[in-house]
């Protein structure tokens, strides 16, 4: 009988004893950034934040969706979910931050290097199908209970559509414009900066889109590791087998997540018309 998970039980025991002062500085400062973005929030008013959000969603998506938000938020704040929102909104936009600021660059490198993109290939196709319970384990006994392992699991399983999409918008962009730019002397910064990113920022932002909206799905799936926020209300509803707390933190993900989805569309969108 082969065993394979034996042998991943010894690895993560040898990292979690050899590194155990990196992880738990890692830990500090996955604190501070979560704990920073909820101060934030919670310094603006409800009300506040409900009337900016909506005149966001106005702007960005139009004026259904900003009646939405402002109605979705409204009752949100009604049901008394409020702060449980603002905590999954701060872990979303941490773990979706740190997801893009790797990802996008590994999307990059991968665009740029036919032996990594190959590589990374399966790696990514193991990330998206691996059950999203599997990334609590690791996250558990790297960080222990709380929000920073439910970041860890997030940025692990929100990341493949950043690398994904950055590498297919820089691949896209046409040869003739790549070898036009080459031409006139400019070096491969110039390139990637001025040309490559900007023609390809519809196909990235797509990415940046689908991982704020899979950082969403895994940060409620994190309150089984105490990560708090709504899916804390869902898991509540599941375990004691309330079905009224179950439905009503269920509702409060789903505004969230339609806000979310629509105002980050609206910029690739916007990005792609002109």
């Amino acid at each position: 009988m082969i065993r394979i998970g034996k042998y991943i039980e010894q690895f993560i025991n040898w990292l979690t004893h050899n590194f155990g002062p990196l992880f738990h500085a890692i830990k500090q400062m996955v604190e501070v950034m979560v704990n920073g973005v909820e101060g934030l929030l919670d310094i603006v008013p409800a009300y506040i934040l409900i009337v900016l959000l909506a005149v966001l969603a106005w702007r960005r998506a139009g004026l259904s969706i900003g009646i939405f938000a402002l109605l979705g938020l409204g009752l949100i704040y009604g049901m008394g979910y409020w702060p449980q929102t603002m905590e999954t909104l701060a872990l979303i936009l941490v773990s979706a931050f740190i997801a893009l600021l790797i990802g996008i660059p590994f999307g990059i490198w991968a665009a740029r290097n036919k032996l990594v993109a190959k590589i990374m290939r399966p790696v990514l196709d193991l990330m998206q199908t691996m059950p999203a319970f599997v990334y609590l384990i690791p996250a558990v006994l790297f960080f222990g209970l709380g929000k920073v392992p439910g970041v860890f699991a997030t940025i692990i399983f929100a990341m493949p559509p950043a690398v994904r999409l950055t590498t297919l918008g820089l691949q896209g962009v046409p040869k003739d414009i790549v070898e036009a730019t080459r031409s006139f002397g400019a070096t491969r910064a110039q390139l990637l900066f001025k040309v490559e990113l900007p023609l390809a920022l519809p196909t990235i932002l797509a990415g940046v889109n689908q991982t704020i909206m899979m950082a969403l799905s895994m940060v409620v799936i994190s309150a089984m590791i105490a990560a708090g926020g709504l899916g804390e209300i869902v898991l509540k509803g599941i375990t004691q087998l309330r079905i009224g707390i179950g439905f009503e933190g269920g509702i409060a993900v789903v505004i969230l997540a339609i806000i979310l989805d629509r105002i980050t569309q609206s910029f690739g969108k916007k990005k792609a018309g002109k």
